[in-house]
């Protein structure tokens, strides 16, 4: 949680749906860091990420959606693939001159029959058309339009982004330097970004810290995996994907109910606004309950000076100096009341 959320932003930096180089963030850390930040606050989105989990950065965009208050995403120096999908998700975006964005269609790995190919082949199809679709609502365009420029490999610069409705803003601020990616994973992408790949040696293989350094010790000619060695690494990470993604959707699925519980509490009858902020917080139902029953009601009319004063009264409040404890001065106060208003001396 520390990693992504600092100082009440968000920094989805690295690799969408893992950690690789020391990098990345989940779809299921999103969700947590935007509900400690509270779903009523704007907040400020920073993104430099080459792109990931095509999957994660959907969950993240509907996250960001979602939130009621004001998102700002920030484009620090690259959004590509998912990174741009989840980018979608700002109210307002910004691009910093240098940055760069990149829309394609979704790829992926399949091993089997052609009966698996193919149902890999139509799941890969309706996941490009999502993310057409995603684009084409924030930059108001055709969605055959974009699936087919998401199938050339799009990469655009600041003012292309924003000239093409995928940004509103290109800022002053110099960008970045691109968060660490295997970029010559895709067909067009630029040749600076690919020979810096090929410098840094950035490859997911091994791309995190300790497979890099065991890879020093390994022999120089390595046992290919097998077909049924690869099949069973898909398929681990493949689980590992569905339990992110319940983790991701169990919290939103949470929250909704632990909402709908609190605005349809009788005490919430009258105090809707606040039922509203105390739904943001991590109280308990009870509590929740106790604090709406000890506020007023919206419509509740202001105590009449003789209410107050009959309030302060039934208190004990000056009777005799003895301050705020009812006792038997109150009692005899009281006493002699009732005879004033039935006549009796």
């Amino acid at each position: 949680m520390a990693e992504i959320y600092r100082d009440g932003e968000l920094w989805l930096y690295g690799y969408v749906g893992d950690a690789y180089w020391d990098e990345g963030f989940t779809a299921s850390e999103v969700l947590a860091a935007l509900a400690l930040h509270g779903r009523e606050q704007d907040i400020t989105v920073h993104v430099n990420s080459g792109g990931g989990n095509a999957y994660d950065g959907i969950a993240i965009y509907n996250a960001l959606s979602a939130h009621k208050g004001k998102v700002r995403v920030e484009i620090d120096a690259i959004a590509a693939s998912a990174a741009s999908v989840l980018a979608m998700g700002g109210d307002h975006i910004v691009m910093r001159p240098g940055s760069l964005m990149m829309i394609h269609d979704p790829s992926g790995i399949t091993i089997g029959t052609a009966e698996d190919h193919e149902k890999q082949r139509v799941a890969l199809n309706k996941l490009a058309d999502q993310g057409a679709s995603i684009y084409a609502e924030r930059s108001g365009g055709d969605p055959g339009e974009i699936r087919e420029k998401m199938k050339e490999e799009l990469w655009l610069t600041a003012d292309e982004a924003v000239e093409q409705g995928f940004a509103d803003e290109a800022e002053g601020a110099k960008a970045k330097p691109v968060s660490a990616f295997d970029y010559r994973l895709y067909q067009h992408a630029p040749q600076q970004l690919q020979k810096l790949a090929a410098k840094k040696n950035w490859r997911l293989p091994d791309a995190d810290e300790e497979a890099a350094k065991s890879a020093a010790k390994r022999p120089k000619q390595e046992i290919a995996m097998t077909d049924k060695e690869r099949a069973d690494q898909l398929a681990a990470e493949n689980a590992t994907l569905k339990a992110q993604m319940k983790t991701a959707d169990d919290a939103v699925k949470a929250d909704r109910e632990r909402r709908a519980e609190i605005m349809a509490l009788e005490e919430t009858k009258g105090r809707e606004k606040l039922a509203e902020r105390l739904a943001t917080l991590t109280m308990s139902i009870e509590d929740v309950k106790a604090t709406l029953a000890d506020a007023p009601t919206a419509d509740a009319a202001p105590k009449t000076d003789a209410e107050m004063h009959q309030e302060r009264r039934l208190n004990g409040e000056g009777l005799g100096g003895r301050g705020t404890k009812p006792g038997a001065t109150m009692r005899v106060d009281i006493v002699a009341d009732m005879k004033r208003r039935h006549g009796v001396k």
